[in-house]
């Protein structure tokens, strides 16, 4: 089958390699990289009717515009794919306009990160049913056996893939919590050793679990060279969101993104504020700036 693949990084790039390798036919356009067009109407001349247009890049402006710009070259019964973390009131909205001008539109959530390429990518189609089922030659070749799913309506690919990083903002934060228990304690843990006994038989083994192995093969059990500033993409927040708009309660979800919230302050001025109470309340010692910092230095002060 044929596609035009717009955005070729560290995902769009191994996509449409897997493509290719697969025996699809997959023109591309990024201005960054070697491609086949040098514009997206140049893409659009290279690709037969009815063309499908793949974009895989940065989920906000990025996306809006190559998507208007697709609108104003693409033709009626013409298929625009999004595959990038967008939110999906915008992929409901964008399914909407693509609609007024004949085109169709289909979101896709995708999951594998840089791994796709060698073992697939778990993809989340939302969309109407004709347009998903014409790109399903695509989409069976992206994916592993049983990693993909036409999983509702325009919009529903995109929701079911922000649930799904929520959840990953949950497991990663329980790892990170387990580990850091684990190294404070007395015993002088190997914690290299743990995750990767871990990732045989026991009930938390998964696929992070191996890559925090990886990470700790790679890095050292103490993870010396990584800076403990996590940010987040967004999702997170949109699930939150989402579950207040239903009265869903996602306690796991929240800490996990405000523990990122916290990890990017140096110093919070919250706990200043909870020091300052119990000094004035109780009488209870502050510890001045320079002594935190000494007992930062050596935690036997």
């Amino acid at each position: 089958m044929q596609l035009g693949m717009i955005g070729l990084g560290r995902m769009g790039g191994n996509m449409a390699i897997r493509l290719r390798e697969a025996g699809h036919d997959v023109k591309s356009y990024d201005p960054n990289v070697d491609s086949t067009a040098a514009s997206l109407a140049e893409l659009r001349d290279q690709l037969d009717a009815p063309r499908a247009f793949w974009m895989m890049v940065r989920a906000g402006d990025v996306t809006e515009q190559t998507f208007r710009e697709l609108l104003e070259i693409a033709d009626p019964g013409d298929t625009i794919v999004d595959g990038g973390n967008s939110n999906f009131r915008d992929s409901q909205r964008r399914h909407a306009d693509a609609a007024e001008h004949g085109i169709e539109f289909v979101d896709v959530g995708v999951s594998g990160g840089v791994w796709g390429l060698e073992v697939g990518y778990c993809l989340m189609a939302g969309g109407n049913r004709d347009p998903v089922a014409r790109l399903e030659p695509l989409l069976l070749s992206l994916a592993p056996e049983d990693g993909y799913a036409h999983v509702g309506g325009p919009g529903a690919g995109h929701f079911v893939k922000m649930v799904h990083n929520g959840i990953e903002y949950g497991l990663m934060q329980s790892y990170a919590e387990g580990f850091d228990v684990m190294k404070g304690s007395e015993f002088g843990l190997d914690l290299e050793q743990i995750a990767g006994i871990w990732r045989y038989g026991s009930v938390v083994r998964s696929w992070l679990l191996e890559l925090l192995h990886a990470a700790f093969e790679h890095n050292g059990s103490e993870l010396a060279s990584i800076s403990g500033y996590v940010e987040d993409s967004g999702e997170g927040r949109w699930t939150i969101a989402e579950a207040i708009a239903e009265d869903v309660p996602v306690p796991v979800i929240t800490a996990a993104l405000f523990a990122r919230f916290a990890s990017r302050r140096p110093e919070s001025f919250a706990a200043k504020v909870n020091a300052a109470l119990r000094n004035q309340f109780g009488g209870h010692a502050v510890r001045a700036v320079e002594q935190a910092k000494e007992q930062e230095q050596d935690p036997r002060a």
